[in-house]
């Protein structure tokens, strides 16, 4: 099974953006060491506690602290953004680190209604145009232009020798087919879905269009994945990611990741219950041997080319033995 990293730098209560970035560049070259095929970071704006606004950044930095993992953004969103500069950007990217460049593409916001309007002057319209920025930004990447076309003139350099692969992220039958009419690779978002996750992305293969920048569909599936030595320890880790998403809705999550011990003591209300029942039927939380055996049902499920992890966890020794543990399971 290949095996992936999405990590999206949450900074833990007693702890600050510095501390939760660091620990995403170690996260980064534990996986390479563990044998992990990709590293994604996300973006978020001022959202949630979590650390990185500019994923861009963070791979110039994680890049050059490693050497053979890919490493990409999961995912740059695009309705913030002109192509020209995107494809500027990740072409300097995969110049600096050859072969290695992945350039995850999303619409979602990213945070607040505030921050849209803080930096797009029409982030409503730049999500209907989607699709054209799609289409703008490979014709960039690929110099696909027509001849007579303005943009023909231009190049996004420097042009690297192998140029960043392209992904379309979504959880919707919408974004599954954007990717297949563009003839995308599709990363689902499993963790983030309503359930029908398995049909979607059937949808997304049956419809795909062979386009020269991509032959043939590829999926990736991203899963929130709590491993430890016990189930009992595993479910003990988890309340951190449970109570902080809970907290998400009451506007109390920016203090950070929780501790297990903050998190047991958070009084839960039956709404938040309910919540808390959701997170845990979209998680897969268990010892190692409960882990794989569900990694292997969801790989079968959406007959997944690949499966990206996300894991939540307050204290960064038991975050990094989670990714070990799944390691020495699936990639040994």
């Amino acid at each position: 099974m290949k095996l992936s990293i999405l990590d999206q730098a949450p900074i833990s209560t007693g702890k600050t953006a510095y501390d939760a970035l660091q620990s995403s560049v170690k996260l980064a070259q534990l996986g390479e060491r563990l044998g992990y095929t990709r590293f994604w970071i996300a973006e978020h704006h001022d959202l949630f506690g979590l650390a990185c606004p500019n994923p861009d950044v963070m791979l110039g930095i994680i890049g050059a602290q490693t050497s053979r993992i890919r490493i990409g953004a999961g995912a740059v969103l695009i309705p913030y953004y002109k192509p020209f500069r995107v494809a500027e950007t990740y072409n300097l990217l995969a110049t600096m680190f050859p072969n290695r460049i992945d350039l995850g593409l999303g619409r979602a916001p990213g945070g607040s209604a505030e921050v849209s309007m803080a930096l797009s002057d029409n982030y409503l319209e730049q999500v209907r145009l989607f699709p054209n920025s799609v289409d703008e930004l490979l014709q960039f990447l690929k110099s696909t232009f027509p001849k007579d076309h303005l943009y023909s003139k231009i190049t996004p350099t420097p042009i690297p020798q192998e140029p960043p692969q392209v992904w379309l992220l979504g959880t919707s039958e919408k974004s599954a087919a954007l990717a297949a009419e563009k003839g995308m690779a599709y990363a689902f978002g499993h963790f983030m879905s309503g359930g029908n996750g398995p049909e979607i992305v059937e949808k997304y293969r049956q419809s795909f269009t062979e386009k020269r920048h991509q032959k043939a569909p590829y999926v990736i599936v991203a899963v929130s994945v709590i491993c430890a030595e016990t189930t009992e320890e595993a479910n003990d880790l988890a309340m951190s990611n449970i109570v902080w998403a809970v907290k998400q809705d009451t506007g109390e999550s920016a203090a950070g990741v929780p501790s297990v011990k903050e998190a047991k003591a958070y009084p839960l209300s039956p709404e938040a219950e309910e919540k808390v029942r959701k997170i845990k039927q979209n998680s897969i939380i268990g010892n190692p041997v409960e882990v794989k055996k569900r990694l292997h049902q969801i790989k079968t499920q959406y007959k997944a080319d690949e499966i990206m992890v996300v894991s939540i966890i307050h204290d960064e020794m038991m975050k990094f033995l989670s990714y070990q543990l799944l390691a020495d399971q699936l990639l040994r």
